[in-house]
This record gives structure tokens, C-alpha cells and sequence, in this order.
């Protein structure tokens, strides 16, 4: 270390300058965002709440109320969970190398999680997991989902979803109705302005807390844990939360625009301020701009370990995207994975569309834009039946990314309680 990099140095008076601001009891910002915690009680009494409307029973009185239909496709998931229905990690090896899996050693600690956006609806779940059992193919490990809050919870897909990803054994992202299309900038609209959004995605002033509050309810009403996070202050606040014992996730969004090492040194830097004393942060998912190159994950994955974060915080990188509305097309980011994942931890290799040569021979090709329509007109517009498959195709491409990965002596994360 030269002379000139020790001036980066951060003083101890510094840190207590910056401890003084959050330990103020006249802090107004302080004072409001713990005044939005004590609506819903202690840290401790959050955390029993979450964990009771966590419980599968709990999800399933919920879903009998509102989707009794859902019961038995959730009854269904279990049997076939339970039976073997799915193929194994083990044969869906052998399919891809034949006799050679069996002596192949895969790199099981680059594990890359295989993750799909956007499950928007329960009845999708089934007919995902028949066409799995069908085929032999895999169930992802990670969903994330756009759809509004208010409607999945009150049509019952919610805790529908929650209960059948606890079933399969796959994490899952939801993204709260306080993401800036919500009207929260009066200055623009919704999502067709959406690349206004970029940057500050739209949750100014008191919105933030809003964010928080919203967040707080879906957690101990519903056990929803994992949200998405697109904005400065509410990652702050989430950092905060977490600190204050609330076992809350977030992951950042592609929308936040981290697109190089820095920016995301900032970010991780304030992870380690605001981690617990087991070395934890509430940020386990960080979702790059699709306009970083496998240099930047690499730089960053070095600082990553430093700060003991590379178990904590996954690198979520789009391999696919929606055919409209979000990036020049094609795009396919699949080869630099393969050239990445030998050697970079902890990485989700996010499908957000089928391959490019399957959406331009599409009717409906996925847009991003469809995630912000309502249940009901997507339904009376005749396009139920096209969101769905739009849905089954990006499972297809999170396939082909797993059987790419396994051809190279590579691992992945599919849904851990259905694949063996």
C-alpha cells in the first residue's frame, strides 16, 4: 500500500460522526422510519409474525378462503414432490454427458442458480412442473415476480405462490406496488415512461417510508421475506431494518443501473457498515445493468469476498431479456456465463425471455410492459394464453443455460426439493 491509497483511510471520528446521525433521538428521519417498524411491534414480534404467516398451513387457510381451486394443484405439487416425480440432478447429468457424468467432477461450489422472471400467476406454476415431469427437464431454483401486490393478494395468487415455492424449494423475489409506477412522481406516468424512472426509480419523499411500511405488512401477513429494491433510501432503509433484528432480504434490481465495480463497492461498503455481528447483510441478491461485461464481476467478486460477502450476496446477471421494451435485441448473454461461472461464485443466471431466435417467431413476444397489466384485461384481450407461454419459454431458456452449464463440467441451482 502506497502513501497516497493510505489517505483513503476512514477515521474512527468519521464513523462516529456518522453513528452520532443515527443514534440522534431528535433525528426526524430517524424518529419516522422507527415509527413505521413499531406499527407492527418489536423486531422480535415482526419476526413471529412472519414466521406463522410463513407456515404452510397458515398460507393454505388463506388460499381456501380466496382460490380454493389452487388447494388441489398445491396438494398435487406435494404428491408429485414427494413420489420422485422429477428428474434428478444425477440423471439429468447423464442425459447431458451419457457414462461420462459419472466421473466428471462438477464445480458444485460455482453453482449458478438458475432464476425466472416473471411469475406472475399461480396457475402457471402447474403447468410448468407437468411439462418438467414430462420431459425430464428442470424446475429453476429462483422466481421473481412484478405483478400488483393488491391484486395477487386479493384473488389469492400470493399465498398461493409463497406455499408452492416453499414446496418445490425455490426462492422468491416479489416486487411491492411502491416501485415507481405507482404514480409517486407526479411528473411522469407509468410505465411507458418507465426510462424516466432509471436512476431514482420513483419513490420520492415521504414514498419511501411508504416502501417500508408496505414491505413490514407483506412480511407478517404473508411471510413474503425477499422484495425487490430500486432506489437509494429504500436500500437504506433496508440496510436499517435489518440491523434492528428484522430478518427481511432484499436484492437490487436491474432498474437500480449498478453498472460497474465501483458503484458496487459504495453499495457493499454500506452492506458491511449496517451487517449483523455474524457477518450477515439483509442484500442477497444483486442485480447487474445488462450493460456489464464478466470484468466487472470479476473485480467485484474480489472486494465481495474481502467484505465476507461471497456467500451472502448473489450476482444476478440477465442472460435473456423480454423481446420489447427493455434492450436492444438479440440478447444472449449465455456464452460469457460459461466463461464466468468456472471461477466467480455465487452467480443467478436471470431468464427474462426466451432465446432471441425463439421470440422473433413469436405472435406475442414477451414484453417487459406486460408485467404492469391488470389480471382482468389481460384476460379480456385474449393474451392469458400468451403470457403463460411467454412464461414456459423462459423456463425453457433457464434449460438451456443448465444443460450448457453441465456439457461444461459446470453446476446449477434448480429447485432444490424436486431435483435431487
Amino acid at each position: 500500500m502506497n502513501n497516497l491509497q493510505k489517505s483513503l483511510k476512514i477515521s474512527p471520528d468519521k464513523l462516529k460522526a456518522v453513528n452520532a446521525v443515527f443514534l440522534d433521538p431528535d433525528s426526524q428521519v430517524m424518529k419516522d422510519f422507527l415509527a413505521v417498524v413499531a406499527k407492527y411491534g418489536t423486531p422480535e414480534e415482526i419476526n413471529r409474525k412472519h414466521r406463522q404467516a410463513r407456515k404452510l398451513e397458515n398460507l393454505f387457510k388463506i388460499v381456501q378462503e380466496r382460490q380454493p381451486e389452487a388447494i388441489k394443484d398445491l396438494n398435487w405439487l406435494i404428491e408429485q414432490r414427494d413420489c420422485g416425480a422429477f428428474v434428478s440432478v444425477k440423471d439429468y447429468r447423464r442425459r447431458v454427458l451419457g457414462p461420462q457424468a459419472d466421473s466428471t467432477k462438477f464445480k458444485d461450489r460455482y453453482a449458478v442458480t438458475l432464476e425466472v422472471s416473471a411469475l406472475q400467476y399461480f396457475p402457471w406454476i402447474r403447468v410448468m412442473a407437468e411439462q418438467a415431469i414430462a420431459n425430464r427437464t428442470l424446475v429453476p431454483g429462483r422466481f421473481i415476480a412484478v405483478r400488483k401486490m393488491k391484486e395477487s393478494e386479493a384473488d389469492g395468487d400470493l399465498p398461493a405462490i409463497v406455499a408452492a415455492l416453499d414446496i418445490i424449494g425455490a426462492s422468491f423475489v416479489e416486487t411491492l406496488d411502491t416501485k415507481g409506477t405507482d404514480g409517486s412522481n407526479p411528473h411522469l406516468g407509468g410505465p411507458a415512461t418507465i426510462t424516466g424512472y432509471f436512476g431514482g426509480i420513483g419513490q420520492p419523499n415521504e414514498h419511501a417510508l411508504q416502501w417500508l411500511d408496505e414491505f413490514l405488512y407483506y412480511y407478517t401477513n404473508y411471510g413474503v421475506q425477499h422484495v425487490l429494491n430500486f432506489n437509494a433510501g429504500t436500500i437504506l432503509l433496508g440496510f436499517l431494518l435489518y440491523k434492528l433484528g428484522v430478518n427481511i432480504n432484499f436484492k437490487i434490481s436491474v432498474f437500480f443501473g449498478s453498472d460497474n465495480p465501483y458503484h458496487a463497492l459504495w453499495i457493499m461498503t454500506m452492506a458491511k457498515l449496517f451487517s449483523r455481528e455474524d457477518g450477515t447483510s439483509p442484500l442477497i441478491g444483486f442485480n447487474w445493468s445488462n450493460s456489464i461485461n464478466n470484468q466487472t464481476m470479476e473485480l467485484t467478486a474480489q472486494f465481495r469476498k474481502a467484505l465476507g460477502f461471497e456467500k451472502v450476496i448473489r450476482f444476478e446477471h440477465h442472460i435473456t431479456e423480454t423481446w420489447k421494451s427493455i434492450v436492444v435485441q438479440p440478447y444472449n448473454r449465455r456464452a460469457e456465463l460459461i466463461e464466468i461461472a468456472d471461477h466467480v461464485a455465487n452467480i443467478a443466471a436471470k431468464h427474462e425471455g426466451a432465446d432471441p431466435e425463439v421470440e422473433q417467431t413469436l405472435a406475442h413476444p414477451s414484453d417487459i410492459l406486460d408485467y404492469f397489466r391488470e389480471k382482468k384485461e389481460v384476460i379480456e384481450s385474449g393474451d392469458w394464453d400468451n403470457l403463460q407461454k411467454n412464461f414456459l419459454l423462459k423456463v425453457e431458456a433457464a434449460n438451456r443455460t443448465a444443460w450448457e452449464l453441465t456439457a461444461h463440467g459446470l453446476s446449477f441451482v434448480a429447485a432444490k426439493n424436486l431435483h435431487k
